[in-house]
Formats: C-alpha cells, sequence, structure tokens
C-alpha cells in the first residue's frame, strides 16, 4: 500500500464513487422507465426524469444519455436477462421435440412477461424516433437469433414437418412466439399469461412438427 503525506491511500474510495454512480445510473433508468409508462415515451422529457429520480438534468446526461439512450441502455438489459441462454440451454437438453416447443414457449413467455411494459414502450416509441426504432429492430433481430436456435434444435431432432426448412420454421417461431402475438393475446384479448403459452405452445407444435407413426 502507498503511503502519501497524509497518510495511507484508501483505493477503496474509487470502488465507493463506482458504487454510487451504478446507483444514481440504475435509479435514472428506473425512473426513467416508470415515466415511460405511466405518461407516454413521447410527453417524457429529461427534466421529468431529473425530478422523479431525484437527480439534476447534467447527471442524467452523464450517467445515462438523452431519452434515446436510456430507452437503448433498458433494452439492452431487457435483451441480457439470463431467462434467454438458460431457456436455450433447456432447449439444447430436451430430447422430445413437444418438450422442446414447451420449454421454448415457457422460456419466451417469461421473458416477455418481466418485460412486457419495456417493450410496449419501445414499440411506441420507434414511431416517433429513429434511435428508438433502430433500438425495437436490433431487439426483434436477437430476439429471432434465439428462436432461430429452437428451429435447428427441432431439426436436429428429426422433428420438423415434411419439406420445412429452419428458416421456415424460424419466421413461424417468430409469428407465433413474436412479442406481438403476447400483446394481441394478452392485452388486446385480455387472456391470461397461462392461457396464451398453454395455446401458442399447441400452434406451433402443430405448425412445425411432423406426424409421427412411431
Amino acid at each position: 500500500m502507498s503511503v502519501g503525506a497524509h497518510g495511507p491511500r484508501r483505493p477503496y474510495r474509487a470502488g465507493r464513487r463506482a458504487k454510487a454512480a451504478a446507483e444514481t445510473r440504475a435509479a435514472i433508468l428506473d425512473a426513467a422507465l416508470r415515466l415511460f409508462v405511466e405518461n407516454g415515451y413521447g410527453s417524457v422529457t429529461v427534466g421529468d426524469i431529473a425530478r422523479e429520480s431525484d437527480t439534476a438534468v447534467p447527471t442524467v446526461y452523464a450517467s445515462t444519455g438523452g431519452k434515446s439512450s436510456i430507452l437503448a441502455s433498458l433494452i439492452s438489459e431487457g435483451i441480457a436477462d439470463p431467462i434467454v441462454d438458460e431457456t436455450l440451454a433447456a432447449v439444447g437438453m430436451s430430447s422430445d421435440p413437444r418438450e422442446a416447443v414447451a420449454v421454448a414457449t415457457h422460456g419466451v413467455r417469461i421473458d416477455n412477461e418481466r418485460h412486457f411494459d419495456l417493450v410496449r414502450v419501445l414499440v411506441t416509441a420507434a414511431t416517433l424516433d429513429e434511435t428508438a426504432k433502430e433500438t425495437l429492430a436490433r431487439a426483434n433481430r436477437s430476439y429471432r437469433e434465439a428462436l432461430g436456435v429452437v428451429a435447428r434444435r427441432l431439426e436436429d431432432l428429426d422433428a420438423l414437418g415434411q419439406g420445412m426448412l429452419v428458416d421456415r420454421a424460424a419466421d413461424i417461431l417468430w409469428f407465433f412466439l413474436g412479442h406481438h402475438s403476447w400483446r394481441v393475446y394478452v392485452t388486446d384479448s385480455g387472456w391470461s399469461w397461462n392461457d396464451t403459452e398453454k395455446w401458442l405452445a399447441e400452434q406451433v407444435s402443430a405448425a412445425l412438427l411432423r406426424d409421427r407413426v412411431d
């Protein structure tokens, strides 16, 4: 340990500053999401976010950037949710095609349920903000790539219907399990999450899996 004129330096001060900065950033992101959900992305200003998070406007910009950067950060955290890797690992371990579909549908349901409000905000923001539009496109690409892993697993299990290509299977998975489907049934139609998950898993199996005679 180095010693200065006034005694030993305290290296943990940098750690405390980093912790405080992380806590400030988290408070800003939490406040922004609340405001986006309650008031709509287009109606919220950086000043609103600063007041809600009990910080100054320059602090918001320094910590998280403007509104579009805040939204991108929120989405990045959603994309990094461990449920995605956990679900894909479980799908990879499944030896029964219908089990693989059920596992995939459940994992997608959990991911959508956790981030439902955030996705709704992003979809709305994408109509107002070019950066938000790009963020939505990036999130959708990541989502579809994960569904592509599921499609390849079904191919490995020799479970896809006759003539069904992996890319087509991934498109069908996106049709049934993309965030739009959960919004249609849960929000627009008032279905429960459990009923929606069960029905979508049945539709995916019917659309993708070949009939087995063995």
